[in-house]
């Protein structure tokens, strides 16, 4: 295996939490990546939403990436409808607004000093698995090829996925709104709000601050529906930021501007063998809502420590396919929510007005309906489907609760373990060295909880003897 038990192909922000994870768990990861090693500044990506703080504080990442970016405590849909972020059950009851490349930044450092291996320049030219891995064949930055060989690969690397297309697997979906622009400007009258968005008739605009003086402006008018190699000046950008906000906020100084299109697509299957697909070679959505990095890195999250149980010997390969279970489900409820979002704000017609109307009034007056959008929206509100007869909380989040030496829950997961808390305490005698934490709850909570390494409970029963402790690590934490 040449050293190597994983191949992660893409350094996008899904390919290095992956990758930061399994080398932080002893697991010896490749990282493959076509493009140079350098700071891009071509985010499509500005919000962190509060399920993904929460898997970066397991990091010890959160708390350095809101000091560089700007909370936003409200959101405004519709143009009428006003949510206070301020009631999400989460240490992070705000968005995160902060560019794509921050986030990779921090992501990188914690990969490499855990020791993963980047490979730049580097691009996939073909791949074949046996029942014993996966072996992959690249070209170099030098023109030489190489093969590559692993346990397992992941491809993580974008919507024009070469691992996708390797494997067979097609990418059904099609393109949601076409002509998208954006531009990098600085604009001569700041916005009155942290993020400004808009649309009025056939237009719609996004503007949101890199925190270098320069503005990311993203804009789409419907009724100007030309080509991606169309070329593209700051004039048609002020035209539609005119017509969706009443102003184009005196743009000038464009370092950069590009058209695209934004497509709805999902793979039938996220592994194929022992091939992974994460992130957007996985699943693209609209921009609305902020969802595509956000769910990226929560396959990650996902999936990591799910290939460090299966490699170093400790859970069946079966686990692997827990990630297609868990994960499939939320891509398409993903896909469907900013799909929904982006058609909302773009209503014409007279029926779409009056749903968008009443949708409107309900999110407004039922917290019920406003609490679970927003849970979807926020990724807070996802469970993973548990086995008949199991704990109601089997599946669930855990939200950051307190512990009794007065730390936190997200703090303890920070090894990348298993958290196991009790109202007594355990003592597990070393059998699950280096893989699980015991924690105290802080409350008198009688409930005992074994906590996954990606925050989501894994077992749970009330008043659990031990017999039934000790059998719930051997199922879940294994050897």
């Amino acid at each position: 295996m040449n050293g190597t038990r994983v191949i992660v192909v893409g350094s996008g922000p899904t390919g290095l939490l992956l990758a930061g994870d399994l080398a932080t768990a002893g697991v010896p990861v490749t990282v493959v990546e076509r493009r140079p090693h350098k700071t891009s500044n071509l985010s499509r990506a500005f919000v962190l939403h509060a399920r993904t703080l929460e898997q970066l504080d397991a990091r010890a990442l959160a708390d350095g990436l809101e000091a560089l970016g700007q909370r936003l405590d409200t959101l405004r849909l519709f143009g009428r409808l006003t949510i206070d972020l301020g009631d999400l059950p989460s240490r992070f009851n705000h968005l995160l607004v902060l560019p794509q490349y921050e986030v990779e930044k921090a992501l990188e450092r914690r990969a490499v000093e855990a020791g993963a291996d980047f490979r730049y320049e580097t691009e996939v030219t073909g791949l074949s698995q046996d029942g014993n891995g996966v072996t992959v064949e690249v070209r170099g930055p030098d023109g030489s090829t190489e093969s590559l060989r692993a346990e397992y690969l992941v491809g993580a690397d974008g919507m024009r996925s070469a691992v996708r297309d390797a494997i067979g697997l097609p990418f059904p979906g099609h393109s949601v709104i076409r002509s998208v622009v954006l531009a990098d400007v600085r604009l001569a009258e700041q916005p009155e709000t942290l993020l400004t968005v808009n649309a009025v008739g056939d237009a719609f605009a996004f503007i949101a601050p890199f925190g270098d003086g320069y503005h990311r402006v993203i804009a789409w008018n419907r009724a100007h529906d030309v080509p991606d190699s169309e070329p593209l000046d700051l004039d048609e950008i002020k035209e539609v930021t005119r017509l969706a906000l009443g102003r184009d906020f005196g743009m000038h100084d464009a370092r950069w501007m590009s058209r695209f299109h934004s497509d709805e697509r999902q793979a039938p299957a996220y592994r194929v063998g022992r091939v992974f697909l994460a992130g957007d070679a996985a699943h693209v959505h609209t921009p609305a809502g902020g969802q595509g990095m956000n769910t990226g890195l929560q396959d990650a999250a996902n999936l990591s420590w799910k290939l460090a149980q299966v490699t170093g010997g400790h859970a069946g390969p079966e686990l692997l396919d827990t990630y297609q279970s868990e994960r499939h489900p939320v891509g398409r409820s993903v896909l469907r929510s900013s799909g929904g979002i982006v058609r909302l704000a773009m209503a014409k017609r007279p029926w779409e007005l009056a749903l968008r109307a009443v949708l409107t009034t309900v999110l407004d007056r039922a917290t019920p309906a406003r609490r679970r959008m927003l849970g979807r929206l926020t990724g807070i509100g996802y469970r993973y489907a548990a086995p008949r007869g199991s704990h109601p909380l089997t599946g669930t989040r855990v939200p950051d609760v307190a512990l009794a030496d007065g730390g936190r829950l997200y703090e303890s997961l920070r090894g990348g373990h298993f958290v196991l808390i009790t109202p007594d305490g355990h003592d597990d005698r070393g059998a699950h060295k280096g893989r699980l934490t015991v924690e105290r709850w802080a409350s008198g909570r009688r409930t005992t909880v074994l906590v996954r390494p990606d925050g989501y409970v894994g077992w749970a029963a009330e008043e659990a003897d031990e017999a039934a402790v000790q059998a719930a690590l051997a199922a879940h934490v294994g050897d």
